[in-house]
């Protein structure tokens, strides 16, 4: 693990930036900011932004394969609207600049997705929100299983926050049908279907239930046009972390907003047919348990955050990795990927689906300091991440870092340093990232991320 001065130096060039951008965002007049447009109160409309940004040193990252690489990255950029036009129906429509961060090498591949643009689509959400027990939504948005997908990028409590393997649904290149290149299972943990949910207190406690129907894997495997189905359980023992959320959605913290948080959630992913090729198909079948702590320290002492995750995934297509050429007639053999275009003993390009066959489990703690320095508050990190296929190399990530919290999930800086062959070896995309002897190396990463939302 060697740190050479240059990669400090990149870190001084980084921060210096930040702070700027930091400052300059704490600036802005109210004319640049998002708001509100209302009618009256069961008629309104709003809009928001959110970026996500960051400096990226990655060792043996450079086109050199030796040298520490040099990426200033926009992660994410989406615009939010939200409305409503009646007293149990609301929508909500958001964007987001999907080839952004293309050729950072950093967070999950180039962000290519097939035939979006730049700017596009990623929620077209209708809401019908009658009460707390009965709610339904319809359209494009987020599948009830993980937390960990629930918080989105943005409510992660760490900047770097998706580290185990993805469901179908975020795996996925793009949504429906395409035999040149991507047929899809959804994008960014989206999918369109149907999603119902509702809260209950048992006991004084708070628990919701959601149940979903969703497209799923629209081509490949799936030859008989079959649904996929989610669900979760979340039962929070202490205080009702779920007031203020929108619909079943999630945040890795409350930053001591609702008090302490003791929550419990199980969930589940379904489709028959769902992964493989149409020659080699398997079930997917996925389940997650996590959980979250966070406790309010006695004595003005900080805030306590602790996460927790278990993924166990069943798809049993080892027998797809070698089912596929490469579309162009070159005759090399697709082992594994996601969504990836092959010709199948001789038809016409087909796509696959590919996922993790095993477990992985992650786990981090976060302390959050009681008092202001300057703008915001300290928060020093730690995490570990093991990933276990079955027909491949398992690959581990360590990471340590700072977040320093201006307003919350709104305006945060953070830094951080990871160690591990998670990034090498890969945990979501591309050919081969699950397929047998897998290799890749352990390799240090520093970054430098600013997050800013409204």
């Amino acid at each position: 693990m060697k740190v050479k001065m240059r990669v400090w130096k990149k870190f001084l060039v980084a921060g210096a930036t930040l702070a700027l951008v930091t400052g300059m965002a704490s600036t802005l007049p109210s004319a640049y900011a998002g708001g509100t447009i209302k009618a009256d109160d069961d008629k309104w409309i709003s809009i928001g932004m959110g970026m996500r940004m960051s400096f990226n040193g990655n060792e043996n990252g450079a086109p050199d394969g030796t040298s520490y690489d040099n990426n200033f990255t926009i992660n994410n950029a989406r615009i939010y609207i939200n409305g409503q036009i009646h007293k149990y129906i609301k929508f909500t429509f958001n964007t987001e600049c999907f080839n952004c961060a293309s050729n950072s090498g950093r967070f999950g591949g180039t962000n290519t997705f097939a035939g979006n643009s730049n700017i596009g689509l990623i929620d077209a959400i209708g809401k019908v929100e009658y009460n707390e027990k009965v709610n339904f939504w319809f359209g494009r948005t987020l599948v009830p299983t993980e937390r960990g997908e629930l918080n989105g990028p943005f409510y992660h409590p760490t900047f770097d926050g998706f580290k185990t393997p993805f469901f179908p649904n975020d795996q996925s290149a793009n949504f429906g049908r395409s035999a040149a290149a991507n047929d899809g299972a959804g994008l960014y943990g989206r999918d369109n279907g149907v999603v119902f949910f509702g809260k209950l207190h048992p006991g004084g406690t708070h628990l919701l239930y959601v149940m979903s129907v969703f497209q799923g894997q629209n081509g490949g495997p799936n030859t008989g046009a079959s649904l996929m189905y989610a669900g979760r359980l979340q039962w929070n023992l202490l205080n009702d972390e779920m007031v203020d959320n929108p619909g079943y959605y999630t945040a890795g913290t409350y930053y001591g907003g609702v008090g302490d948080i003791l929550s419990l959630a199980f969930g589940f992913s379904h489709q028959k047919d769902g992964v493989g090729t149409a020659l080699t198909k398997s079930d997917f079948n996925g389940i997650v348990f996590d959980g979250l702590f966070e406790k309010i320290l006695p004595g003005n002492a900080g805030l306590l955050t602790i996460n927790g995750e278990f993924k166990r995934f069943w798809a049993n297509h080892r027998g797809s990795f070698t089912d596929g050429v490469l579309a162009g007639g070159t005759g090399e053999t697709v082992p594994c990927g996601c969504t990836v275009a092959g010709t199948f003993s001789g038809n016409s390009p087909s796509p696959g689906m590919w996922t993790l066959n095993g477990n992985s489990w992650t786990v981090y703690a976060l302390y959050m300091m009681p008092n202001n320095i300057g703008w915001g508050k300290f928060q020093p990190y730690g995490r570990f991440t093991r990933i276990s296929p079955i027909d491949s190399s398992q690959r581990e990530e360590w990471e340590a870092g700072m977040n320093y919290v201006i307003s919350g999930f709104n305006a945060r800086v953070s830094a951080f340093w990871q160690y591990g062959d998670l990034a090498t070896k890969g945990f979501v995309g591309g050919p081969g990232v699950f397929a047998p002897g897998r290799a890749g190396n352990r390799v240090d990463s520093f970054h430098v991320a600013l997050q800013l939302q409204y």
